[in-house]
């Protein structure tokens, strides 16, 4: 077993922390960062901030110049080997001598993967992983979508105390405060994509948009200008062409089960995409939505919907994790409940795992996994 030296951990953490700088513009990129050490003293640093830009070891070596000669290059995630919008970072470390790598993850990628190899094979020195878990963390989505060909789901739901999202009448506007909205608003910009139901955007006409001012980020204004992708399921094509989330910039897919060449005609004249999904239970077929969605290099999918389709995704065992916001109000036994999952016994209740719960302003954020039965 590699034996790691406490500055081993110091720079490989640093190398973390420069990862998280490209949370919402490396997409759908993964987030890595890099560390070049010589003689004990940081010579080279640097981060993968955008998909096509130089990644976080050549931003690194840059950093570095000639220093990098001889030095150990600490990396969050095993360098690709593989040639894409950019060169293969291995050969860029062996190109610029570099005498140790030490990585945080190994590549779940099987096309960039391979990393590890090509600098054994120059005679580079490879140490890892380091601090696994952390590293892993950067990158749940992808690692979701390499290992398993689908994109990782997350449903936000907004509810009250008593478990309700909106009043008997679909009045839902607004649960929570200006603070969980705003943590909305930095999840979505997190994702790939928002996939949400005719139901929803004839009822409350979202934009589903990533809003600058609301990210409350340094770098709002660069973050809202790389959306992502908004997906309507929409089996007949009802989505009316003056509708909220056809506005605005990014790309908007509306999947329907039979494409009705008039109304395409008129979501095609607003730049929106029209993508013929199958049928699946009652719906669309919601894998299938997901295996397109991974097909286009969607690493992370966020459903804003209602009780049923969100009740849908759950059923279908497609959801990975839920991001609950409560608010501290009641609204009553008339109004509409969290989810539609016609459950009728104890034992068909599905478990879950929280794995955080914290304020956001007056509301709190529950962020759960579902468990095995």
């Amino acid at each position: 077993m590699t034996a790691f030296t406490t500055e081993d951990r110091r720079h490989m953490a640093r190398a973390i922390r420069l990862a998280r700088l490209g949370w919402y513009t490396a997409r759908p990129n993964p987030r890595v960062g890099c560390v070049i050490v010589r003689d004990g003293e940081v010579v080279g640093e640097g981060h993968h901030h955008r998909a096509g830009e130089p990644h976080a070891e050549i931003n690194a070596l840059a950093d570095a110049g000639p220093r990098a000669q001889g030095a150990t290059a600490y990396v969050s995630l095993e360098p690709c080997n593989h040639h894409g919008r950019t060169g293969p970072c291995s050969q860029a470390l062996i190109k610029a001598g570099i005498h140790e790598v030490v990585y945080g993850m190994a590549d779940p990628h099987g096309i960039a993967g391979g990393g590890i190899e090509a600098l054994t094979g120059s005679g580079i020195i490879v140490r890892g992983p380091l601090m696994e878990a952390e590293a892993q963390a950067l990158n749940p989505g992808f690692i979701r979508r390499c290992t398993s060909g689908l994109p990782r789901v997350t449903i936000k739901l907004a509810m009250s105390l008593d478990g309700r999202t909106a009043m008997a009448s679909g009045e839902s506007q607004w649960i929570t405060g200006p603070e969980a909205r705003r943590d909305v608003q930095r999840l979505r910009a997190a994702s790939d994509a928002i996939v949400t139901g005719i139901g929803t955007v004839l009822r409350d006409d979202p934009r589903l948009s990533v809003r600058a001012h609301e990210l409350e980020l340094a770098n709002g204004e660069e973050i809202a200008s790389h959306p992502p992708m908004r997906v309507i399921l929409d089996s007949r094509l009802q989505t009316p062409s003056h509708a909220n989330v056809l506005k605005g910039p990014g790309k908007v897919v509306v999947a329907t089960r039979e494409i009705d060449s008039e109304k395409a005609a008129l979501l095609s004249a607003m730049d929106a995409e029209v993508l013929l999904l199958p049928d699946g239970k009652q719906r669309l077929d919601l894998r299938a939505l997901l295996d397109e969605l991974a097909q286009r290099g969607c690493n992370d999918v966020l459903v804003e919907a209602g009780a049923e389709l969100c009740g849908a995704f759950v059923a279908a065992g497609l959801v990975d994790q839920l991001v609950v916001y409560m608010a501290p109000k009641l609204m009553g036994s008339n109004a509409r409940p969290l989810l539609t999952l016609p459950l009728e016994a104890m034992g068909e209740s599905l478990p879950l795992t929280i794995t955080d719960i914290r304020a956001v302003g007056s509301d709190w954020r529950i962020t759960a996994k579902p468990g095995e039965k």
